[in-house]
Protein backbone atom coordinates (compact mmCIF):
# COMPACT_ATOMS: atom_id res chain seq x y z
CA UNK A 1 0.00 0.00 0.00
CA UNK A 2 2.66 2.27 0.32
CA UNK A 3 4.65 1.64 -2.52
CA UNK A 4 0.92 2.60 -4.47
CA UNK A 5 0.88 5.59 -2.70
CA UNK A 6 4.05 6.71 -3.36
CA UNK A 7 3.54 5.79 -7.03
CA UNK A 8 0.34 8.07 -7.25
CA UNK A 9 2.17 10.75 -5.65
CA UNK A 10 4.91 10.71 -8.41
CA UNK A 11 2.62 10.39 -10.93
CA UNK A 12 1.06 13.43 -9.77
CA UNK A 13 1.13 16.65 -12.30
CA UNK A 14 3.93 18.95 -10.88
CA UNK A 15 2.06 22.59 -9.76
CA UNK A 16 2.77 25.35 -12.37
CA UNK A 17 4.76 28.16 -10.99
CA UNK A 18 4.19 31.67 -10.86
CA UNK A 19 7.04 33.91 -12.19
CA UNK A 20 4.86 36.94 -10.69
CA UNK A 21 3.76 35.40 -7.56
CA UNK A 22 7.36 34.26 -7.22
CA UNK A 23 8.85 37.64 -7.52
CA UNK A 24 5.80 39.24 -5.42
CA UNK A 25 7.23 36.81 -2.97
CA UNK A 26 10.77 37.49 -2.78
CA UNK A 27 10.17 41.23 -3.20
CA UNK A 28 7.50 41.24 -0.23
CA UNK A 29 9.04 39.00 1.88
CA UNK A 30 12.05 40.66 2.75
CA UNK A 31 9.73 44.23 3.28
CA UNK A 32 7.23 41.86 5.92
CA UNK A 33 10.45 40.38 7.64
CA UNK A 34 12.04 44.20 8.12
CA UNK A 35 8.93 46.05 9.01
CA UNK A 36 9.28 43.74 12.68
CA UNK A 37 12.57 44.46 12.98
CA UNK A 38 12.18 48.02 12.58
CA UNK A 39 9.59 48.48 15.11
CA UNK A 40 12.00 46.55 17.64
CA UNK A 41 14.51 48.85 16.70
CA UNK A 42 12.67 51.63 17.17
CA UNK A 43 11.46 50.77 20.28
CA UNK A 44 15.37 50.37 21.28
CA UNK A 45 16.04 53.76 19.94
CA UNK A 46 12.86 55.41 21.72
CA UNK A 47 13.93 53.82 25.11
CA UNK A 48 17.09 55.47 24.83
CA UNK A 49 15.80 58.75 23.45
CA UNK A 50 13.12 58.94 26.16
CA UNK A 51 16.04 58.01 28.74
CA UNK A 52 18.40 61.21 28.36
CA UNK A 53 16.57 64.14 28.94
CA UNK A 54 15.73 62.64 32.13
CA UNK A 55 19.13 60.89 32.97
CA UNK A 56 20.49 64.39 32.86
CA UNK A 57 18.13 65.73 35.37
CA UNK A 58 19.15 62.88 37.78
CA UNK A 59 22.59 63.75 37.26
CA UNK A 60 21.85 67.37 37.81
CA UNK A 61 19.74 66.00 41.16
CA UNK A 62 22.52 63.94 42.57
CA UNK A 63 25.13 67.02 42.10
CA UNK A 64 22.64 69.09 44.02
CA UNK A 65 22.06 66.66 46.69
CA UNK A 66 25.58 66.45 47.22
CA UNK A 67 26.51 69.44 47.52
CA UNK A 68 23.23 70.28 50.21
CA UNK A 69 24.44 67.68 52.27
CA UNK A 70 28.04 68.39 52.09
CA UNK A 71 27.15 72.50 53.40
CA UNK A 72 24.39 70.58 56.45
CA UNK A 73 27.27 67.64 57.35
CA UNK A 74 30.20 70.96 57.57
CA UNK A 75 27.50 73.02 59.65
CA UNK A 76 25.91 69.68 61.78
CA UNK A 77 28.45 67.05 61.77
CA UNK A 78 26.41 65.22 64.25
CA UNK A 79 23.06 65.27 63.40
CA UNK A 80 22.16 62.18 61.35
CA UNK A 81 20.64 61.58 59.03
CA UNK A 82 20.80 65.34 57.57
CA UNK A 83 17.82 67.35 56.70
CA UNK A 84 17.56 68.62 53.42
CA UNK A 85 16.59 71.82 52.59
CA UNK A 86 13.38 73.00 51.95
CA UNK A 87 13.62 73.75 48.69
CA UNK A 88 15.80 70.89 47.86
CA UNK A 89 12.59 68.55 49.38
CA UNK A 90 10.45 70.14 47.37
CA UNK A 91 12.15 69.58 44.13
CA UNK A 92 12.57 66.23 44.95
CA UNK A 93 8.60 65.87 45.83
CA UNK A 94 7.15 68.11 43.45
CA UNK A 95 6.65 65.34 40.70
CA UNK A 96 3.79 64.51 40.12
CA UNK A 97 4.17 61.08 37.77
CA UNK A 98 7.50 59.13 39.25
CA UNK A 99 8.54 58.96 42.78
CA UNK A 100 11.89 60.27 43.01
CA UNK A 101 13.70 58.71 45.93
CA UNK A 102 17.72 59.37 47.08
CA UNK A 103 20.49 58.25 49.28
CA UNK A 104 24.09 59.62 51.23
CA UNK A 105 26.27 57.12 52.28
CA UNK A 106 30.21 57.85 53.88
CA UNK A 107 32.90 55.86 53.28
CA UNK A 108 31.87 53.69 56.08
CA UNK A 109 28.45 52.62 54.25
CA UNK A 110 26.38 54.53 56.88
CA UNK A 111 23.09 56.26 55.93
CA UNK A 112 23.94 59.83 55.61
CA UNK A 113 20.63 61.25 54.63
CA UNK A 114 17.88 60.27 52.30
CA UNK A 115 16.14 56.60 51.88
CA UNK A 116 17.92 53.15 53.00
CA UNK A 117 15.60 51.28 50.28
CA UNK A 118 17.59 52.29 47.33
CA UNK A 119 20.15 48.82 46.96
CA UNK A 120 23.56 50.04 46.92
CA UNK A 121 25.72 48.78 44.05
CA UNK A 122 27.87 46.12 43.75
CA UNK A 123 30.84 47.40 42.06
CA UNK A 124 32.04 50.22 43.83
CA UNK A 125 34.66 51.08 41.53
CA UNK A 126 32.91 54.68 40.51
CA UNK A 127 34.65 57.53 38.84
CA UNK A 128 34.78 59.92 40.54
CA UNK A 129 33.22 63.32 39.91
CA UNK A 130 31.22 61.59 37.19
CA UNK A 131 27.68 60.26 37.32
CA UNK A 132 26.84 56.53 36.52
CA UNK A 133 23.68 55.43 35.94
CA UNK A 134 22.03 51.61 36.26
CA UNK A 135 18.64 50.27 36.41
CA UNK A 136 17.57 48.85 39.86
CA UNK A 137 14.33 48.48 42.03
CA UNK A 138 12.77 49.78 45.07
CA UNK A 139 10.05 48.73 46.59
CA UNK A 140 9.55 46.09 43.75
CA UNK A 141 9.07 48.61 41.70
CA UNK A 142 11.77 49.23 38.33
CA UNK A 143 13.39 52.36 38.82
CA UNK A 144 16.76 54.57 36.96
CA UNK A 145 19.21 55.46 39.55
CA UNK A 146 21.73 57.86 39.15
CA UNK A 147 25.13 57.26 41.40
CA UNK A 148 27.52 59.91 41.88
CA UNK A 149 30.98 59.42 44.16
CA UNK A 150 31.74 62.99 44.91
CA UNK A 151 35.33 64.66 44.50
CA UNK A 152 37.34 65.31 47.29
CA UNK A 153 37.59 69.01 48.67
CA UNK A 154 40.92 70.91 47.83
CA UNK A 155 42.99 69.94 50.96
CA UNK A 156 40.86 67.17 52.35
CA UNK A 157 38.58 64.62 51.90
CA UNK A 158 34.73 64.48 51.30
CA UNK A 159 32.91 63.19 54.05
CA UNK A 160 29.99 61.63 51.39
CA UNK A 161 31.68 58.53 49.67
CA UNK A 162 28.11 57.65 47.59
CA UNK A 163 25.12 59.40 46.52
CA UNK A 164 22.13 57.94 44.56
CA UNK A 165 18.86 59.14 43.10
CA UNK A 166 16.44 56.62 41.89
CA UNK A 167 13.11 57.51 39.96
CA UNK A 168 10.57 55.69 39.03
CA UNK A 169 10.04 55.43 35.03
CA UNK A 170 6.67 56.24 34.44
CA UNK A 171 7.54 59.27 32.36
CA UNK A 172 9.97 57.60 30.64
CA UNK A 173 7.84 54.77 28.87
CA UNK A 174 5.09 57.67 28.37
CA UNK A 175 7.45 59.45 26.16
CA UNK A 176 8.94 56.48 24.75
CA UNK A 177 5.12 55.45 23.88
CA UNK A 178 4.51 58.64 22.13
CA UNK A 179 7.91 58.27 20.15
CA UNK A 180 6.97 54.59 19.22
CA UNK A 181 3.46 55.77 18.08
CA UNK A 182 4.72 58.80 16.12
CA UNK A 183 6.74 56.25 14.42
CA UNK A 184 5.35 53.15 14.08
CA UNK A 185 1.55 54.64 13.28
CA UNK A 186 2.31 56.02 10.06
CA UNK A 187 4.27 52.80 8.96
CA UNK A 188 1.06 50.84 9.38
CA UNK A 189 -0.45 53.17 5.99
CA UNK A 190 3.03 53.38 4.13
CA UNK A 191 3.52 48.91 4.43
CA UNK A 192 -0.36 48.90 2.51
CA UNK A 193 0.65 51.88 -0.09
CA UNK A 194 4.40 50.14 -0.78
CA UNK A 195 2.64 46.61 -1.11
CA UNK A 196 0.75 48.02 -3.46
CA UNK A 197 3.79 50.24 -5.05
CA UNK A 198 5.19 46.59 -5.37
CA UNK A 199 2.02 45.10 -6.98
CA UNK A 200 1.96 47.62 -9.45
CA UNK A 201 5.38 48.24 -10.77
CA UNK A 202 5.56 44.28 -10.76
CA UNK A 203 2.46 44.05 -12.92
CA UNK A 204 3.79 47.13 -15.31
CA UNK A 205 7.07 45.01 -15.41
CA UNK A 206 6.02 41.37 -16.79
CA UNK A 207 3.10 43.40 -18.55
CA UNK A 208 5.72 43.36 -21.89
CA UNK A 209 6.05 39.72 -21.47
CA UNK A 210 2.37 39.37 -21.55
CA UNK A 211 2.56 41.69 -24.75
CA UNK A 212 5.13 39.10 -26.52
CA UNK A 213 2.77 36.08 -25.70
CA UNK A 214 0.07 37.63 -27.34
CA UNK A 215 2.03 38.27 -29.93
CA UNK A 216 3.47 34.73 -30.51
CA UNK A 217 -0.50 33.54 -30.06
CA UNK A 218 -1.45 35.79 -32.91
CA UNK A 219 0.91 33.90 -35.30
CA UNK A 220 -0.31 31.57 -38.23
CA UNK A 221 0.91 28.23 -37.50
CA UNK A 222 3.05 28.11 -40.69
CA UNK A 223 4.46 31.06 -39.33
CA UNK A 224 7.75 30.63 -38.20
CA UNK A 225 9.44 33.42 -38.80
CA UNK A 226 12.04 34.66 -36.05
CA UNK A 227 10.42 37.21 -33.29
CA UNK A 228 12.04 40.59 -33.26
CA UNK A 229 14.45 41.12 -30.22
CA UNK A 230 14.12 44.39 -29.69
CA UNK A 231 10.12 44.33 -29.14
CA UNK A 232 11.30 41.88 -25.95
CA UNK A 233 12.82 43.77 -23.09
CA UNK A 234 16.50 43.02 -22.64
CA UNK A 235 16.11 40.57 -20.09
CA UNK A 236 13.77 38.45 -22.37
CA UNK A 237 16.42 38.77 -25.57
CA UNK A 238 18.47 35.57 -24.52
CA UNK A 239 14.81 33.35 -24.49
CA UNK A 240 13.96 35.37 -27.49
CA UNK A 241 17.30 34.45 -29.54
CA UNK A 242 16.96 30.54 -28.20
CA UNK A 243 13.17 30.60 -29.48
CA UNK A 244 14.65 32.22 -33.00
CA UNK A 245 17.09 29.40 -32.98
CA UNK A 246 14.37 26.92 -32.46
CA UNK A 247 11.67 28.11 -34.95
CA UNK A 248 14.99 28.36 -37.75
CA UNK A 249 16.01 25.22 -36.78
CA UNK A 250 11.89 23.97 -36.96
CA UNK A 251 11.86 25.63 -40.35
CA UNK A 252 14.32 23.97 -41.31
CA UNK A 253 13.35 21.01 -40.96
CA UNK A 254 9.81 21.64 -41.92
CA UNK A 255 11.19 22.53 -45.42
CA UNK A 256 13.43 19.54 -45.76
CA UNK A 257 10.26 17.41 -44.71
CA UNK A 258 8.20 19.05 -47.51
CA UNK A 259 10.55 18.50 -49.85
CA UNK A 260 11.23 14.72 -48.47
CA UNK A 261 7.82 14.23 -49.11
CA UNK A 262 7.41 15.88 -52.44
CA UNK A 263 10.00 14.15 -53.55
CA UNK A 264 8.72 10.66 -52.06
CA UNK A 265 5.38 11.24 -53.68
CA UNK A 266 7.32 12.26 -57.39
CA UNK A 267 9.37 9.17 -56.95
CA UNK A 268 6.07 6.46 -56.04
CA UNK A 269 4.18 8.88 -58.75
CA UNK A 270 6.25 6.70 -61.48
CA UNK A 271 5.71 3.42 -60.51
CA UNK A 272 2.38 3.82 -59.86
CA UNK A 273 1.70 4.97 -63.28
CA UNK A 274 3.52 2.53 -64.73
CA UNK A 275 1.53 0.10 -62.76
CA UNK A 276 -1.60 1.26 -63.83
CA UNK A 277 -0.10 1.57 -67.55
CA UNK A 278 0.74 -1.54 -68.18
CA UNK A 279 -2.44 -2.77 -66.60
CA UNK A 280 -4.57 -0.65 -68.79
CA UNK A 281 -2.53 -2.75 -71.54
CA UNK A 282 -2.49 -6.25 -70.28
CA UNK A 283 -6.64 -5.21 -70.06
CA UNK A 284 -6.94 -3.87 -73.67
CA UNK A 285 -4.89 -7.12 -75.07
CA UNK A 286 -7.40 -9.69 -73.14
CA UNK A 287 -10.30 -7.56 -74.29
CA UNK A 288 -8.89 -7.36 -77.86
CA UNK A 289 -8.31 -11.10 -77.51
CA UNK A 290 -4.14 -10.40 -78.05
CA UNK A 291 -1.59 -12.97 -77.71
CA UNK A 292 -0.05 -14.24 -74.53
CA UNK A 293 3.03 -13.31 -74.59
CA UNK A 294 2.31 -9.34 -74.85
CA UNK A 295 0.01 -9.90 -71.59
CA UNK A 296 3.26 -11.81 -70.01
CA UNK A 297 4.89 -9.11 -70.64
CA UNK A 298 2.79 -6.51 -69.32
CA UNK A 299 2.40 -8.46 -66.51
CA UNK A 300 5.87 -8.54 -66.61
CA UNK A 301 6.34 -5.01 -65.90
CA UNK A 302 3.58 -4.60 -63.56
CA UNK A 303 5.48 -6.81 -61.16
CA UNK A 304 8.86 -5.02 -62.12
CA UNK A 305 6.97 -1.45 -60.86
CA UNK A 306 5.05 -2.89 -57.86
CA UNK A 307 8.60 -4.55 -56.68
CA UNK A 308 9.93 -0.48 -57.13
CA UNK A 309 7.29 0.94 -55.20
CA UNK A 310 7.52 -1.80 -52.45
CA UNK A 311 11.30 -1.03 -52.30
CA UNK A 312 10.42 2.34 -52.61
CA UNK A 313 8.36 2.30 -49.14
CA UNK A 314 10.69 -0.36 -47.76
CA UNK A 315 13.49 2.52 -48.09
CA UNK A 316 11.31 5.62 -46.67
CA UNK A 317 10.21 3.86 -43.93
CA UNK A 318 13.79 2.97 -43.27
CA UNK A 319 14.68 6.88 -43.39
CA UNK A 320 12.07 7.56 -40.69
CA UNK A 321 13.30 4.96 -38.73
CA UNK A 322 16.66 6.44 -38.81
CA UNK A 323 14.99 9.99 -38.16
CA UNK A 324 13.40 9.37 -35.25
CA UNK A 325 14.38 10.81 -32.27
CA UNK A 326 12.99 8.24 -29.23
CA UNK A 327 14.31 5.24 -30.93
CA UNK A 328 17.97 6.87 -30.83
CA UNK A 329 18.44 7.39 -27.60
CA UNK A 330 17.45 3.60 -26.74
CA UNK A 331 21.06 2.19 -26.67
CA UNK A 332 22.13 -1.23 -27.27
CA UNK A 333 25.28 -3.27 -27.55
CA UNK A 334 26.02 -4.76 -30.81
CA UNK A 335 28.50 -6.53 -32.76
CA UNK A 336 29.51 -4.86 -35.97
CA UNK A 337 31.05 -7.93 -37.56
CA UNK A 338 28.77 -10.17 -36.55
CA UNK A 339 26.05 -7.73 -38.39
CA UNK A 340 28.70 -7.28 -41.76
CA UNK A 341 29.28 -10.99 -41.92
CA UNK A 342 25.37 -11.65 -41.67
CA UNK A 343 24.70 -8.75 -44.19
CA UNK A 344 27.25 -10.28 -46.42
CA UNK A 345 25.16 -13.94 -46.43
CA UNK A 346 21.83 -12.28 -47.03
CA UNK A 347 23.50 -10.81 -50.10
CA UNK A 348 25.58 -13.34 -51.74
CA UNK A 349 22.13 -14.75 -53.87
CA UNK A 350 21.88 -11.09 -55.02
CA UNK A 351 26.11 -11.17 -56.22
CA UNK A 352 25.64 -14.37 -57.73
CA UNK A 353 23.00 -13.25 -60.06
CA UNK A 354 25.09 -10.74 -61.32
CA UNK A 355 28.14 -12.31 -61.24
CA UNK A 356 29.96 -10.11 -58.46
CA UNK A 357 32.94 -11.33 -56.19
CA UNK A 358 31.18 -10.78 -53.09
CA UNK A 359 33.51 -11.20 -49.75
CA UNK A 360 34.19 -10.34 -45.89
CA UNK A 361 37.77 -9.14 -44.36
CA UNK A 362 37.86 -9.00 -40.79
CA UNK A 363 37.33 -10.26 -37.25
CA UNK A 364 35.07 -13.56 -37.35
CA UNK A 365 31.92 -13.43 -35.05
CA UNK A 366 32.88 -13.87 -31.65
CA UNK A 367 36.46 -12.48 -31.97
CA UNK A 368 37.40 -9.81 -29.45
CA UNK A 369 35.89 -6.31 -30.94
CA UNK A 370 35.52 -2.93 -29.28
CA UNK A 371 32.43 -2.46 -27.45
CA UNK A 372 29.99 -0.47 -29.74
CA UNK A 373 26.62 0.92 -27.93
CA UNK A 374 23.77 2.16 -30.47
CA UNK A 375 20.57 0.53 -32.39
CA UNK A 376 21.32 -3.14 -34.23
CA UNK A 377 18.75 -2.70 -36.39
CA UNK A 378 19.67 0.88 -37.73
CA UNK A 379 23.05 -0.40 -38.04
CA UNK A 380 22.57 -3.53 -39.99
CA UNK A 381 20.03 -1.33 -41.71
CA UNK A 382 22.72 1.07 -42.86
CA UNK A 383 24.83 -2.04 -43.95
CA UNK A 384 22.58 -3.07 -45.91
CA UNK A 385 22.17 -0.09 -48.15
CA UNK A 386 25.90 0.23 -48.42
CA UNK A 387 26.33 -3.34 -49.68
CA UNK A 388 23.15 -2.94 -52.02
CA UNK A 389 24.68 0.14 -53.48
CA UNK A 390 27.70 -1.34 -54.21
CA UNK A 391 26.41 -4.26 -55.60
CA UNK A 392 24.25 -1.94 -57.67
CA UNK A 393 27.01 0.26 -59.13
CA UNK A 394 29.48 -2.66 -59.49
CA UNK A 395 29.12 -4.28 -63.51
CA UNK A 396 29.64 -7.93 -63.87
CA UNK A 397 32.84 -9.91 -63.00
CA UNK A 398 33.37 -7.41 -60.67
CA UNK A 399 34.50 -7.61 -56.15
CA UNK A 400 32.50 -6.04 -53.20
CA UNK A 401 34.53 -6.57 -50.11
CA UNK A 402 33.40 -5.53 -46.93
CA UNK A 403 35.52 -5.39 -44.43
CA UNK A 404 35.29 -4.51 -40.10
CA UNK A 405 38.92 -3.07 -38.94
CA UNK A 406 39.13 -2.84 -35.35
CA UNK A 407 41.83 0.04 -34.28
CA UNK A 408 44.69 -1.61 -32.76
CA UNK A 409 44.05 0.83 -29.40
CA UNK A 410 39.87 0.00 -28.84
CA UNK A 411 39.10 3.29 -29.61
CA UNK A 412 37.55 3.10 -33.14
CA UNK A 413 35.81 0.59 -34.96
CA UNK A 414 36.08 1.12 -38.86
CA UNK A 415 33.58 -0.65 -41.78
CA UNK A 416 34.79 -0.23 -45.33
CA UNK A 417 32.58 -1.29 -48.12
CA UNK A 418 34.80 -1.35 -51.48
CA UNK A 419 33.50 -1.53 -55.11
CA UNK A 420 35.34 -1.46 -58.80
CA UNK A 421 32.26 0.15 -60.13
CA UNK A 422 32.42 4.15 -61.96
CA UNK A 423 33.73 5.67 -59.08
CA UNK A 424 32.36 8.92 -57.68
CA UNK A 425 33.65 12.12 -58.51
CA UNK A 426 34.89 14.42 -55.75
CA UNK A 427 32.23 16.98 -56.80
CA UNK A 428 29.84 14.74 -56.31
CA UNK A 429 30.53 12.81 -52.73
CA UNK A 430 28.34 15.32 -50.51
CA UNK A 431 25.53 15.48 -52.82
CA UNK A 432 25.19 11.47 -53.24
CA UNK A 433 24.09 11.69 -49.17
CA UNK A 434 20.85 13.72 -50.25
CA UNK A 435 17.61 12.30 -51.03
CA UNK A 436 16.58 11.18 -54.08
CA UNK A 437 19.53 12.13 -55.71
CA UNK A 438 21.65 9.24 -58.39
CA UNK A 439 24.69 10.01 -60.15
CA UNK A 440 24.50 11.22 -63.83
CA UNK A 441 25.16 9.09 -66.44
CA UNK A 442 24.31 5.74 -64.71
CA UNK A 443 21.35 3.64 -65.55
CA UNK A 444 21.42 2.21 -61.74
CA UNK A 445 17.22 1.86 -61.33
CA UNK A 446 16.99 2.41 -57.47
CA UNK A 447 15.80 4.89 -55.07
CA UNK A 448 18.09 7.55 -54.40
CA UNK A 449 17.53 7.19 -50.63
CA UNK A 450 19.86 4.53 -49.61
CA UNK A 451 22.62 6.62 -49.15
CA UNK A 452 20.72 9.04 -47.61
CA UNK A 453 19.82 6.56 -44.78
CA UNK A 454 23.60 5.79 -44.65
CA UNK A 455 24.44 9.22 -43.63
CA UNK A 456 21.78 9.29 -41.59
CA UNK A 457 22.11 5.98 -39.29
CA UNK A 458 25.65 7.08 -38.83
CA UNK A 459 24.88 10.74 -37.30
CA UNK A 460 22.76 9.12 -35.13
CA UNK A 461 25.23 7.32 -33.97
CA UNK A 462 27.89 9.51 -33.61
CA UNK A 463 29.89 8.51 -36.91
CA UNK A 464 31.30 9.76 -39.80
CA UNK A 465 30.97 8.31 -43.38
CA UNK A 466 33.47 9.32 -45.98
CA UNK A 467 34.53 8.71 -49.75
CA UNK A 468 37.39 7.79 -50.88
CA UNK A 469 38.53 5.69 -54.66
CA UNK A 470 39.33 2.32 -54.57
CA UNK A 471 42.28 3.04 -57.28
CA UNK A 472 45.11 4.08 -54.60
CA UNK A 473 47.91 3.63 -57.22
CA UNK A 474 47.69 7.32 -58.84
CA UNK A 475 45.69 8.22 -62.08
CA UNK A 476 43.42 5.49 -62.90
CA UNK A 477 44.68 3.88 -66.55
CA UNK A 478 42.63 3.45 -69.45
CA UNK A 479 39.81 0.74 -69.09
CA UNK A 480 40.13 0.49 -65.33
CA UNK A 481 37.23 1.54 -62.71
CA UNK A 482 38.42 3.95 -60.22
CA UNK A 483 36.31 2.05 -57.49
CA UNK A 484 34.64 3.67 -54.31
CA UNK A 485 35.16 2.88 -50.89
CA UNK A 486 33.06 4.43 -47.99
CA UNK A 487 34.26 4.36 -44.58
CA UNK A 488 31.88 4.54 -41.71
CA UNK A 489 34.12 4.97 -38.18
CA UNK A 490 32.41 4.11 -34.92
CA UNK A 491 33.70 5.61 -31.43
CA UNK A 492 34.28 2.77 -29.11
CA UNK A 493 31.82 2.94 -26.00
CA UNK A 494 33.60 3.77 -22.56
CA UNK A 495 34.28 0.92 -19.89
CA UNK A 496 32.51 2.04 -17.09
Amino acid sequence: MRLLSSVRRSSAPREQRSLFGEILDWMLAPLLLLWPMSVALTWLVAQNIAARPYDRDLAQLARVISRQVALELADHPTDLPVPLPEPTAVLLRGDEVDKVYFQVMDGQGRLLAGDGEIPVPVDESLPVGEVVWRDAEVFSEPVRVAMLRPAAEAGGSSPIALVQVAETQGKRSRLATEIIKGVILPQFVILPVAVLLVWFALARGIAPLNELQQRIRRRESHDLSPIDELEAPEEVAPLVRSINDLLGRLDQSVGAQKHFLADAAHQLKTPLAGLRMQAELAQREIDAGGDAQTVRRSLAQIALSSQRAAHMVNQLLSMARAEDEEQSRRQLPFDLADIATETVQDFVPKALDKRIDLGYEGPAPGDPMPRLMGQPLLVREMVRNLVDNALQYTPAEGTVTVRVVPDPFGQVVALQVEDNGPGIPSAEREQVFQPFYRALGTDVDGSGLGLAIVKEIAERHGATVDIENAWSGGPVPPGERPGTVFTVRFTAAREG
